[in-house]
Formats: C-alpha cells, sequence, structure tokens
C-alpha cells in the first residue's frame, strides 16, 4: 500500500487540541451579538478538550463560564479548566454533563454552546481544512476523528467547497460510534458507550445534532478502530514521530496503521486532533 500521508497535528495548539478554533469563534461571535455592557454568561459540556478552550477563550474575553465535564476526563483537561478560571461541575458522564448543562441554559442560566452542534464552532473547525489544503494543494482525502461531528463536519464543509473531488472519512472507535450506526439506520440512534482510550470521542450525540445531516451528506464513509488499533497508533506516533498524542487524536492514525480505510495511491491527511493526556495514561500506553 502506497500512499502519501501528512499529519495535521492539531495536538500543538495552545490548549492542546483543535477545540481552541471553534471555541474562541463561538465566544466572539456570541459576544458581538450580545452587546450591552454585561457580558453573558457561557455554559457547556465538554468531555474535556472544548472546556479547556473555550475557558481559555473566556478569560481572554472576560466572559464567565460554566463547564459540565465527566469526573473522570484527564486531568490535564479538568484542572487547566479551573486554571483559566472557569466554573467546573464535574458529572457522572458526558451525556449527563450535556443534559446538565442544556438544562441549565433552558433556565436561563447561561448561554448554552454546544462543543459540536454550533454553527461557529463547526465553522472554526473547518478552518483546519482550509490550513491543509493552503500547505497540501492536492490532497484528496482527509482523516477525521469523530465525536460529536463537529470537526468532521466544519472539515468536510470547507473541503467540498473547495474541491468537489475529495473524500472525506471519520473514525469513530469501536467503543462509541453513534455516527456509524444512524447513518446504517437512516436517524440518530443512541449507542451503549463503552471504556476507551478515545476519552474525548465518548458518548452519545444531542438529538438535535446539526452534523449528522453534514454526516450524511458530506462524509464518504466512517471507520471504526480497536482499543488495540488505538494503543498500537499512540505507541507508534511516540515512538516513530515523536508525536504525544491523546487517544482520540490517534484515532485517524490506528484506521491507516489497521487498514481500516484504502489510501492505495491517495494522497492523505490525517488529523492528529488532540494531545491531552495523563501522564500516568502515556506511560501505560507505552510501556504495554
Amino acid at each position: 500500500m502506497h500512499a502519501d500521508v501528512h499529519l495535521k497535528l492539531e495536538s500543538l495548539q495552545t490548549t492542546g487540541s483543535f477545540k481552541l478554533r471553534g471555541a474562541f469563534n463561538a465566544a466572539q461571535a456570541l459576544l458581538e451579538r450580545h452587546g450591552g455592557s454585561e457580558p453573558p454568561l457561557l455554559v457547556t459540556a465538554s468531555a474535556g478538550n472544548h472546556g479547556r478552550a473555550l475557558a481559555y477563550a473566556a478569560e481572554r474575553l472576560r466572559l464567565p463560564l460554566i463547564v459540565y465535564a465527566p469526573a473522570g476526563a484527564p486531568r490535564a483537561k479538568l484542572d487547566a479548566i479551573r486554571r483559566h478560571g472557569a466554573e467546573l461541575r464535574e458529572t457522572a458522564d458526558y451525556d449527563e454533563a450535556e443534559r446538565q448543562a442544556k438544562q441549565a441554559a433552558a433556565r436561563g442560566d447561561g448561554v448554552f454552546v454546544s462543543p459540536y452542534s454550533d454553527r461557529d464552532v463547526i465553522a472554526g473547525a473547518g478552518t483546519v481544512a482550509i490550513e491543509i489544503v493552503e500547505d497540501c494543494p492536492d490532497v484528496d482525502l482527509f482523516v477525521v476523528p469523530v465525536g460529536g461531528g463537529g470537526l468532521v463536519s466544519g472539515v468536510a464543509v470547507a473541503a467540498h467547497a473547495i474541491s468537489a473531488g475529495v473524500d472525506v472519512v471519520g473514525v469513530e472507535v469501536e467503543a462509541s460510534h453513534v455516527f456509524h450506526d444512524s447513518l446504517a439506520a437512516g436517524r440518530l440512534v443512541e449507542v451503549h458507550v463503552g471504556p476507551t482510550l478515545a476519552d474525548g470521542l465518548a458518548g452519545n450525540a444531542d438529538p438535535d445534532t446539526i452534523t449528522f445531516s453534514y454526516i450524511q451528506q458530506l462524509v464518504t464513509r466512517l471507520a471504526l478502530v480497536s482499543e488495540d488499533d488505538l494503543r498500537r497508533a499512540m505507541r507508534d506516533l511516540a515512538g516513530r514521530e515523536h508525536v504525544i498524542a491523546e487517544g482520540a487524536g490517534a484515532v485517524g492514525v490506528a484506521a491507516l496503521a489497521a487498514q481500516k480505510i484504502d489510501v492505495s495511491g491517495r494522497r492523505v491527511a490525517v488529523i492528529v486532533s488532540g494531545a491531552n493526556i495523563d501522564l500516568d495514561r502515556v506511560r501505560d500506553v507505552l510501556s504495554a
């Protein structure tokens, strides 16, 4: 299998993931729309990376923020949310975090900023594809991690706007594959979510998410990777490329290495979406 493969290292962003793009774009847009003297209170749900990114943006824009996040999320993510001054409210899992955040907003306790089902967040994520094409104009295949679908939606919209002939392949984990099953069902379904190294991709999607239609229309297909595939990819990225990636960030590399995607003869951009992983987890992966 011969292919020209490039890694887009969003793991090197200021907050350790691509999420900064959409979070800052959404926060800035809300501030501009709000006007007035009293800044709006923001409320969000996050597996960790979006919360960290939005906390960074809120700190710089002087906006109050409440983040609902799973108590079991990596400390690298949760501690950074607090460090940027946001109020952190821990929950049992991501699905519960999203329920509580949306309920708070419905009560009038802030403006909800979804980590994926938000047009400003998706637009910010789409800038990843624009940068890829600027550096590699003949890329014809994008390989993108899929959790709530915000990144793959933004990348797909931007990539197809630039060139109608590109393919966008999303990658989910076997432990949490809501869009894989939803595409097969022709409607958004709920799945059982198991434990996974890719904590940033774990959880069901908001029943009202706008990302499902983008995935239906613009994503070529979805691939699934196992925990063993993921562990090997994380280890290989560290050992061969000297790149530290969290589980969610390594799923694209895992899919290629496990030959879950046919890339023969293609010019491929694989998005390594984040690096917010605790040191003990890094040691566990590297020693396996």
